[in-house]
């Protein structure tokens, strides 16, 4: 994949009839000779450009980090919250309302404790690779910022990866640079590499994907 081949898809995908919504990029990476069963991918990639969509993060911390996290999440949770939190509901409502969550690194075994149940099972738990478990004297504001730009591609039971890549009002070139980056991102993770690739797929929200 080149980016005159994504800049095709794209030139392709605009000459369709335009919907009354700025309608989103999905990119689609289909795969093969994998059993993604016993070799599940789960794959975040950071984006150098916007992905389109707004995203929530919600932070446990204690009075060291409740500062930064009041201005630059969308909700704090303390330490001293953690028992408003028991019932089944409330928590699966907590993890769907929130795209990441963030926890201080000192009270990720509280954290595990009360919300990993229901967290753990939606894959919502704080991800020490993606760098939601912080020190005490963490950036939340560059966190944020980051996990804004991240997607996260998964393949448990089907052999494809779907994630957006950006918004139809963004320029070409920073939804080049965002297939691109993803694609690379993916390969690597891949087994076989691009042996493990079927094709690859580019679509607007309201239109048939289109091969790149």
């Amino acid at each position: 994949m080149d980016q005159d081949q994504v800049k095709k898809a794209i030139t392709e995908l605009k000459t369709q009839p335009k919907k009354k919504f700025s309608q989103s990029y999905d990119l689609i990476i289909n795969l093969k000779n994998i059993i993604v069963k016993s070799t599940p991918i789960d794959v975040f990639v950071t984006l150098h450009y916007p992905k389109g969509k707004i995203v929530k993060v919600a932070a446990f911390v204690d009075n060291l980090l409740t500062e930064q996290s009041k201005k630059y999440c969308d909700l704090t949770i303390t330490e001293a919250d953690f028992p408003k939190y028991k019932d089944v509901k409330q928590l699966k409502k907590l993890a769907d309302s929130y795209d990441y969550f963030i926890a201080q690194a000192n009270l990720m075994p509280k954290v595990a404790q009360n919300f990993g149940k229901v967290l753990g099972i939606k894959g919502k738990m704080p991800n020490p690779k993606l760098g939601c478990v912080v020190p005490p004297n963490a950036n939340l504001e560059a966190l944020k910022t980051k996990l804004t730009n991240t997607v996260r591609l998964q393949a448990k039971k089907a052999t494809n990866l779907q994630c957006l890549v950006g918004k139809e009002t963004q320029p070409d070139e920073e939804i080049i640079d965002n297939v691109l980056t993803v694609y690379q991102t993916v390969l690597k993770a891949l087994p076989n590499e691009e042996q493990n690739v079927k094709n690859s797929q580019l679509k607007l929200t309201m239109s048939k994907p289109i091969k790149i």
